[in-house]
């Protein structure tokens, strides 16, 4: 079996749409550790893509007034035990654009990889981006994962980012989202992980409402069993007249797991408000003793309902 082959497989076992890798219509971008192994562009969007020393370097450029009618999926990963993937992003939608990104980075084997993304992101005006980025890991814990974006969202732009890590040990997770929204801009952050063993989740999410009536959401759904740690930091600052913010931050614990939520709400304009609600604890009562009563086993109904919170 080929390394693309490989890539497809997992790809396809992480939940991605395999038949969209080989369909024109759709964009893609395949990379195993520092290779690119496969990648179509359509029109209207412009990926300049590179091989660098660790990992892969890409300029992506969604042209003014295009709107791609299909998914652009990217595909990255380490299929060896060991290694460094370095991720350099720059996406750019140019004004009245839209994209929808969908990423999956994949490490089924990993005994001591580090994947590293640092991305820059600029909507244009009346532009918007949905980013999803789903991880698919192997059981061993063995991987650390170090996300870094910075995105500015221009006038009436929107953009909405969903990271999903729920499948196979975490191992180390270091996430740091800082966006900046201007005037009547709109920006929806959502992080869903599930941690195990001794893994150690890091969040970090910021939105800067920095333009009149410019609406901000941090949204986090975390659960922690064995002996992982979570640490949950969500920050919004609302800059100007009319910005409405809120973070909304859920953390369930089992076992000896250990987690923490910060949230952090600044106003800096008498003209803007911004909220914050924090959950940690254990599963709700009431809903384990609603699903025993229906039959199940006390861990089959913590599954179902930590499950339902990682949907």
């Amino acid at each position: 079996m080929s390394e693309l082959d490989e890539l497809t497989a997992c790809f396809g076992n992480a939940g991605g749409d395999v038949a969209a890798l080989g369909d024109a219509e759709f964009a893609h971008l395949a990379a195993s550790g520092h290779r690119i192994l496969s990648s179509r562009t359509v029109e209207g969007l412009v990926v300049d893509a590179r091989e660098t020393r660790d990992g892969i370097s890409a300029h992506v450029t969604v042209k003014a007034g295009v709107k791609l009618k299909n998914p652009v999926h990217m595909c990255f990963g380490v299929l060896h035990k060991e290694g460094t993937q370095r991720i350099e992003m720059d996406i750019r939608l140019e004004k009245g654009s839209s994209a929808h990104v969908i990423a999956h980075c994949i490490f089924p084997k990993a005994e001591k990889v580090r994947h590293i993304m640092d991305a820059t992101v600029a909507i244009g005006e009346g532009a918007e981006m949905r980013y999803s980025e789903t991880h698919f890991h192997g059981p061993l814990g063995g991987v650390e994962v170090v996300p870094k974006a910075v995105v500015a969202v221009g006038r009436g732009g929107r953009y909405f980012t969903d990271f999903t890590l729920t499948t196979g040990r975490v191992g180390k997770l270091d996430l740091d989202y800082t966006v900046e929204a201007a005037e009547n801009a709109v920006t929806e952050l959502v992080a869903r992980v599930f941690g195990h063993g001794r893994d150690a989740i890091h969040i970090r999410d910021k939105v800067l409402l920095a333009g009149k009536n410019a609406r901000g959401l941090i949204k986090s759904r975390v659960a922690i069993e064995d002996d992982a740690t979570a640490e949950v930091t969500g920050i919004t600052e609302g800059n100007a007249q009319g910005a409405r913010g809120h973070v909304d931050c859920m953390e369930i614990v089992k076992d000896r797991a250990v987690a923490r939520a910060i949230p952090i709400v600044q106003v800096n304009d008498p003209g803007a408000k911004v909220t914050h609600e924090a959950a940690i604890g254990s599963v709700d009562k009431r809903q384990m003793e609603t699903l025993m009563a229906h039959g199940l086993l006390p861990e089959e109904a913590v599954d179902i309902i930590v499950k339902g919170m990682l949907r």
